[in-house]
């Protein structure tokens, strides 16, 4: 499908090409468009109809979508936002430069202009920036017959039908009922009767993040979001929260490798971007690395009388962030399920310090044995290097344990005390374990 459109495109064929594409789902469409020649690809994007132009350009990426506006006039531009959800619109808008921005807003009516100004104005990591106004919203008065009737009249402009919310004279919910409810009840019930009062809700300046956690305590699709005065202001689907668990989800992977997040494509980021991003943690790891240093040099005595000593030292500071860095990973995985919170912070480390036990008494073992019997080193060297070993690994799982519950108490993202720094943490640790335990045990 997609080479027989491109070869239409480049034949010039295109009201073959406009047939061919009604018929593709617009996600598909939407990435088509990535490999199509800008220039052709406005003639393509104009010649579709309205509502399918719209929801394709819902699926662009926001360079294409630049491209697009910057490349049509404002009644076009106009026209395409007005046949988006709200929710979509603001996205866009988002990431557009400010003089795209007021462009649109421009050429909008007041009323479009003062809502698109009010979601500007949530905090982007908020629900209130989530949402979409495009909601059914019923009052308790209503009969069934009356309310599906009210869904017919509006629901081909709503983002969804499914699920309707009551509300009261001055817009405060007071519960929820779904379409299947209402088939399935006698057309002269009243919908106070069925509807449930039992109502989880949003605020509107709630975290993303936190949002995402309820959508998934909950299982729902949509879910309404209100003021601090409890008045209905906008729904948020599951679509918007699958962005969101996304856009989280990579930004802790950047932060647990020691990277500033970029919420650009790898290969659609320049070079300067990516280091500039990645330079500032590697510069603080580096410095807080010398420490490191410092510890080996102010036992250099004790290396030189012992030089064995110093083959041991990798694998001691790899087993130590290994062990950190599966601790760490665990707990900030916890704590982004939700499965973990900040006050279990003592249950963690007794757990913690229980498995630490068992790994380091088995590794330092098998750690001695290797050491004394296939090495053939001194007793002492391999239980000075066994007992090292154990420490390590205790030490480094609770400290892997609890630092991203102290991040998350101080309001710190729990992602950046992941495995680089906890690593150099636990290095310098276990290097003044070693040399300690050494200079007991061996008398240097």
């Amino acid at each position: 499908m997609k080479e027989k459109i491109l070869s239409l495109i480049e034949q010039g064929k295109y009201v073959e090409t406009r047939n061919e594409i009604i018929n593709m789902n617009v996600v598909d469409t939407a990435r088509l468009f990535e490999e199509i020649d800008q220039q052709k690809l406005l003639i393509v994007f104009r010649i579709l109809p309205k509502d399918l132009s719209s929801d394709v350009f819902t699926h662009m990426t926001s360079e294409l979508q630049k491209y697009v506006i910057d490349s049509i006039t404002d009644e076009e531009a106009v026209g395409i936002l007005d046949n988006l959800f709200m929710d979509d619109v603001i996205d866009f808008l988002e990431e557009m430069p400010s003089n795209v921005v007021k462009r649109i807003l421009k050429n909008t009516s007041d009323k479009t202009r003062m809502v698109i100004n009010q979601f500007l104005n949530y905090p982007v990591d908020s629900a209130g920036s989530l949402m979409t106004i495009e909601y059914v919203d019923l009052k308790k008065e209503m009969t069934v017959k009356q309310a599906i009737q009210f869904i017919k009249q509006i629901g081909i402009d709503k983002e969804t039908i499914d699920t309707c919310y009551v509300v009261n004279s001055n817009r405060i919910l007071e519960g929820v009922i779904s379409l299947r409810r209402l088939i399935l009840n006698d057309e002269s019930t009243v919908v106070k009767d069925i509807m449930e009062t039992d109502v989880v809700s949003i605020n509107t300046h709630d975290d993303r993040e936190d949002v995402a956690g309820l959508f998934k305590k909950y299982n729902y699709y949509v879910m309404p979001v209100v003021d601090n005065e409890n008045r209905l202001v906008g729904i948020i689907t599951v679509d918007d929260i699958l962005d969101v668990i996304d856009q989280e989800t990579t930004e802790d992977l950047h932060k647990m490798a020691a990277m500033q997040p970029s919420e650009k494509e790898y290969l659609k980021t320049n070079n300067w971007t990516l280091a500039k991003y990645r330079i500032p943690w590697l510069f603080i790891l580096m410095i807080s690395a010398t420490f490191t240093g410092g510890i080996i040099t102010r036992y250099e005595n004790a290396l030189q009388s012992v030089m064995i000593l110093a083959s041991f030292i990798p694998m001691l500071m790899n087993t130590g962030g290994n062990s950190g860095s599966q601790s760490s990973t665990l707990i900030i995985r916890g704590l982004a399920l939700g499965e973990i919170k900040p006050k279990d912070i003592l249950k963690v480390l007794r757990k913690e310090l229980c498995i630490s036990g068992i790994v380091g008494i088995i590794l330092s073992v098998v750690n001695f044995l290797v050491i004394y019997y296939i090495g053939k080193n001194d007793v002492l060297v391999a239980l000075t290097v066994s007992i090292t070993l154990f420490f390590t690994v205790v030490l480094s799982k609770v400290v892997g344990g609890s630092l991203p519950i102290i991040a998350k108490k101080l309001k710190l993202d729990p992602a950046i005390m992941a495995g680089p720094l906890i690593t150099t943490i636990v290095d310098a640790v276990a290097l003044i374990i070693y040399f300690t335990t050494a200079t007991r045990l061996l008398g240097i």
